[in-house]
């Protein structure tokens, strides 16, 4: 079904550089093996994306699904140790059978492989971000997989689409296309001839009453996974298209098919306020009384030591730590300006309190998010 125009949707058929990214079910066949057929039709209409001017970035799901097959295996392991094993298997034929594809159009590919601590650590993301940007420069398409052979529960992105809502920042994305094999949002399970589709997301008012479901067989990453990860992109101010795989043409043509999620109506998140807050590991702990926790909420105020009631972790400066007020909740995460060592001895002082060379903010106002800016 076409849909009307929208800014959203007017943005994303114009953008420029997009991440493009594809569940298990979609690039697999009921032999859990990779379907070049498939393969070959999205990349068809990929290339005539980059023939338009386009820069492409792909986020494909699929090793462990893809590894199933070749290792004569029926069903999606539950034990690590066999999940790892599949994707070892299949992460070979699932990039061989993308380079085969794109190569039918003089078009080079890559691999990249993270895991979460490659987005969290602010040096190795610099680092991803360096060689995706060369990469583009050089005219490859940049196929990215989670890392799973090495990925453990403790660190994961959790699915692909949020991975994909990463490179969305970590790329600086004017676009990211989300494709599954449902056409688009419906308010509860589109099997139900009372589901109501939602074709535009502007806020979060447009989500209301919407029940989303988790994945299918293969995949991780089921509808819930999808709006959320189309909420984390539109925050960093990616314009976001949810639609099934089927309709990859007219998406990547007009966009005028499946369902919009528009950019958040207020500034988007900084580039660096948007890894801390979504990406960043943390390495310790604040935990801050009612008046700090109602200054930093409220915005644009720098964190001082007076407000630090506990300090918990061994976090050295530089390094990124979660926030809480005194009820435990998470009030936000910000960049330390002195070790954990230093700083218990200046837990609730004033600044005129501590020596001159300790008087900068534990967290500088530039360097703190808060959680009342997430999605």
């Amino acid at each position: 079904m076409t849909r009307q125009a929208s800014p959203a949707r007017d943005a994303i058929a114009r953008a420029r550089r997009v991440v493009v990214k594809f569940g298990s079910s979609s690039i697999t066949g009921p032999d859990h093996r990779v379907d070049p057929e498939r393969i070959d039709f999205f990349v068809e209409a990929m290339a005539e994306r980059i023939a338009r001017g386009s820069e492409l970035v792909v986020v494909s799901s699929g090793a462990v699904a893809a590894g199933l097959g070749p290792l004569g295996l029926n069903h999606r392991p539950r034990d690590l140790a066999t999940k790892q094993a599949a994707a070892a298997v299949g992460q070979v034929h699932l990039v061989n059978a993308w380079s085969k594809s794109f190569s039918r159009y003089g078009v080079t590919t890559s691999q990249v492989l993270l895991t979460a601590t490659d987005a969290g650590r602010r040096e190795r993301a610099r680092n991803a971000q360096r060689t995706l940007g060369r990469l583009r420069q050089l005219g490859s398409v940049a196929v990215i997989n989670e890392n799973d052979t090495v990925a453990t529960s403790e660190f994961r992105f959790g699915d692909n689409d949020r991975l994909a809502a990463i490179v969305a920042n970590l790329t600086k994305a004017d676009a990211l296309f989300l494709f599954s094999d449902v056409d688009g949002l419906y308010d509860r399970n589109p099997a139900d001839p009372k589901a109501r589709f939602i074709p535009e997301v502007r806020t979060g008012s447009d989500l209301e009453g919407v029940v989303a479901g988790a994945g299918g067989e293969l995949g991780t990453g089921g509808m819930a996974s999808k709006v959320s990860a189309a909420r984390l992109a539109t925050r960093g101010g990616t314009p976001v298209l949810l639609t099934s795989a089927g309709n990859i043409r007219d998406a990547l043509d007009t966009a005028t098919v499946g369902t919009a999620f528009h950019p958040r109506p207020e500034k988007p998140l900084s580039a660096w306020k948007f890894w801390a807050l979504y990406a960043a590991d943390a390495e310790g702990v604040l935990v801050i009384d009612r008046g700090a926790m109602e200054a930093v909420t409220a915005g644009g105020t720098s964190l001082l030591p007076v407000g630090i009631t506990r300090a918990e972790g061994d976090f050295a400066a530089g390094d990124i730590v979660d926030i809480l007020g005194p009820d435990g909740r998470e009030i936000g995460r910000g960049e330390v300006n002195y070790s954990a060592a230093v700083l218990q001895e200046m837990l609730g002082k004033h600044s005129d309190e501590l020596p001159e060379g300790y008087r900068r903010p534990v967290v500088h106002a530039d360097y703190l998010s808060n959680f009342a800016t997430r999605v």
